[in-house]
């Protein structure tokens, strides 16, 4: 109980310090905050981005100070209730940032803070000026978690020879409705620690069919799942939720069906490997862990254009 009224109570001062942060020295320290959407399943990972942007007109170093760390977070519920991060001791690496520059930092919010409960969420970026003494703040983002549904489940043993001899998997196919499409996810936990392993985005899902699943001779996973018309993707799995690959598969007469191999593995038998990035038409597959990229648009001319993969520059790695 004094650990989270000490969070609130920090949380609160924080929040005193981002209304002291306006006027004239917010248009030094320029903070921004951006999500590639606003509606993810629970435990899937939510990256943020933050850019600060260098508005003093001189030299600006971020660094902790004893009693304040210069990057951070402010969530709260839509009702107004605290969200305190899981660690309240993180420290990070100093930081200078030049005359006019704007550096980007990337974040997973899903391991530092409980976001486990359904509902709506407020989020904000938090940067500390030693030299100004005080918080600048990102405008607020709203973010809405939800479950998605379960089409597919299996606990299975962890083998004697992998040292957790008497632990278990558990296994779950999910499908997630985003604005125009579905996702198929997977997600791999522990049932007797309460441990979440992954919650990761296969690719997307059509509604007819159903996946196919198999499971090796360690109780790795494999999946093979329909993404588009004649269009397969499969996915294997192990244990600790980390993927062993991906590969997709076109249906030209033969359709890919999972089969076991006499050694206790598993192989894709039929269909024809493909690499769906190569199609500048179509984002079919997304990087395990990616979010959804929006669907392709028409070119104006009948020549199709080549698709540029556009990155943030300036992306600092926690």
């Amino acid at each position: 109980m004094r650990t989270r009224a000490a969070a609130a109570l920090g949380l609160a001062l924080i929040s005193l310090c981002l209304l002291a942060g306006t006027g004239t020295a917010l248009a030094q320290v320029r903070v921004g905050i951006s999500l590639k959407r606003s509606l993810y399943m629970v435990y899937e990972p939510i990256i943020c981005t933050v850019s600060i942007t260098n508005l003093t007109g001189g030299e600006l170093t971020l660094a902790d100070t004893p009693r304040h760390q210069w990057f951070g977070f402010q969530i709260e519920t839509l009702s107004g209730r605290p969200v305190p991060p899981n660690d309240l001791s993180y420290r990070n690496e100093p930081l200078v940032v030049e005359p006019g520059q704007t550096v980007r930092r990337s974040v997973n919010l899903t391991p530092m803070f409980p976001l486990g409960e359904f509902g709506g969420y407020r989020i904000r970026a938090t940067v500390f000026a030693p030299a100004f003494n005080r918080y600048f703040s990102s405008p607020p983002l709203n973010v809405e978690i939800s479950e998605g549904r379960t089409i597919w489940e299996q606990t299975v043993g962890v083998p004697p020879h992998s040292g957790q001899e008497g632990k278990t998997r558990h296994y779950a196919l999910l499908t997630f409705r985003l604005t125009s499409y579905t996702m198929l996810y997977l997600r791999v936990s522990d049932p007797d620690q309460g441990r979440i392993y992954c919650t990761t985005q296969l690719g997307r899902f059509l509604a007819y069919g159903s996946p196919q699943v198999r499971l090796d001779r360690n109780n790795e996973i494999h999946i093979l799942h329909n993404m588009a018309p004649k269009e397969f993707l499969y996915s294997h799995f192990g244990l600790d939720g980390k993927p062993r690959g991906q590969q997709a598969y076109q249906d030209w007469g033969t359709r890919p069906t999972l089969v076991p191999t006499t050694e206790g593995g598993v192989s894709v038998l039929g269909g024809t490997a493909f690499d769906p990035k190569a199609v500048p038409t179509e984002k079919l597959l997304p990087g395990l862990g990616d979010h959804p990229a929006d669907l392709p648009k028409p070119e104006p001319t009948p020549t199709p254009k080549k698709q540029e993969d556009v990155r943030p520059e300036n992306l600092l790695s926690r």
